[in-house]
């Protein structure tokens, strides 16, 4: 009776949500909906950004068996950097005085959601980046994107992941000076941000700036309008060019640059 009662609040939620003037997009019944995972599990196969020398994953193991009162029970302590697998970077990360992690309003992570499909292009060209004219062409075919919207950039690259050099573009250890993938471009994030007044970006490959980025101007972009970026997504492919609602929230980490991210797209049938 519990579930079913915060099922119907929560539908609710997002029945009026959608009627908001800011972020009015398709109501989601969460009743019929498809809940789609946006997020790689945490485990030994996790990629973190290749300078991070050392850094990783780890889950150890404190107790798992009977106890001396005869059940069983099991506990582990993890430890893990912010940035990496599905992951937010908060505008802290790349904007000297801006949001952390706990400071992000929930609006902007719990939000109408559009993907643009850049598939073939990324195919042709591994550094290749999301231009305005690509977000004007979606607009003429899906419609405006709505205020508050959280924008994923679809790029193939999810089927890349846990393999390293196929991921990055190069697996050179400790080193990220040759790295190869697709992502945002710099103007059209702008474009998002000043005529659409987004509320976040995400994408299925290592970072919202791509690969051979050397200045990293589109994380420096998002992080002075206060936008937060979701990196490292999965089942991008699931899911519509619109129609959805995306679900983005981090570990609450007091004053974290970011952290570890379960992101999930409700999505209208």
């Amino acid at each position: 009776m519990a579930n079913r009662t915060m099922t119907r609040v929560f539908t609710g939620m997002l029945l009026f949500l959608a009627t908001v003037p800011a972020v009015r997009a398709q109501a989601v019944d969460l009743s019929t909906a498809a809940v789609v995972d946006l997020s790689h599990p945490y485990d030994a196969k996790t990629l973190y950004w290749p300078s991070a020398a050392g850094l990783s994953f780890s889950l150890e193991v404190l107790h798992s068996g009977p106890t001396p009162g005869g059940w069983f029970y099991a506990a582990n302590r993890f430890c893990t950097p912010e940035h990496g697998g599905t992951h937010l970077d908060a505008p802290l990360h790349f904007g000297e005085g801006k949001r952390s992690v706990d400071q992000l309003p929930l609006r902007q992570l719990v939000a109408p959601g559009v993907v643009i499909d850049v598939r073939a292009q990324a195919a042709q060209d591994a550094d290749y980046r999301l231009s305005t004219a690509d977000v004007t062409a979606w607009e003429a075919a899906h419609g405006q994107i709505p205020r508050g919207a959280i924008v994923l950039l679809r790029t193939g690259w999810e089927a890349r992941w846990t393999d390293r050099k196929a991921y990055f573009g190069d697996d050179t250890p400790g080193d990220a000076s040759h790295l190869h993938f697709p992502s945002f471009g710099t103007e059209a994030v702008r474009w998002l941000i000043e005529q659409r007044a987004i509320g976040a970006i995400g994408v299925d490959t290592a970072s919202i700036d791509h690969g051979a980025s050397k200045d990293f101007s589109v994380h420096r972009v998002a992080a002075a309008q206060e936008v937060p970026g979701l990196e490292n997504l999965t089942n991008l492919t699931a899911l519509p060019a619109r129609g959805f609602w995306i679900v983005a929230l981090p570990m609450h980490i007091g004053g974290g640059s970011g952290a570890p991210l379960r992101a999930i797209a409700l999505v209208a049938r």
